[in-house]
Formats: C-alpha cells, sequence, structure tokens
C-alpha cells in the first residue's frame, strides 16, 4: 500500500469535495480517496505508487488546481 498527500486549490464546498473524491477515485490503482475542504488536502492511497501526473489529472478533470505534494 501506498499513501500519498496532496493539497488541492479552490474547493469551496462539499460538491467540489465529492467531484475531486470521484474523479480521483478512477485513477488506476487508487483504493482509496479523502479530502478535507478545510485544509484543501487530498489523500490518496493505493495499492502501488501513482504518478503524480495522473492525481494532477484527475483533479484538473474535476475543476480544480493541484497546488502540491505534502
Amino acid at each position: 500500500m501506498s499513501t500519498a498527500t496532496y493539497t488541492v486549490k479552490g474547493m469551496t464546498c462539499g460538491h467540489c469535495v465529492s467531484s475531486v473524491k470521484e474523479e480521483v477515485s478512477e485513477v488506476s490503482g487508487v483504493t482509496a480517496v479523502e479530502v478535507d475542504l478545510d485544509s484543501g488536502l487530498l489523500t490518496v492511497t493505493s495499492e502501488n505508487p501513482v504518478e503524480d501526473a495522473a492525481i494532477a489529472a484527475a483533479v484538473e478533470e474535476a475543476g480544480y488546481e493541484l497546488a502540491g505534494r505534502s
């Protein structure tokens, strides 16, 4: 198992959180996604390490910006 934490910019509500969770959950290998609206933290658990670019693309597909890895 691998866990990575990122910061997402632009989320303002529960719908934002749901959108990010849905898109990131669809990335191959991802087994769990947690999003904290207040801090903007996105925690991704996967079977093996997932490329940061794949996570960034999923966040952008949801309409938000990946600010970096924590």
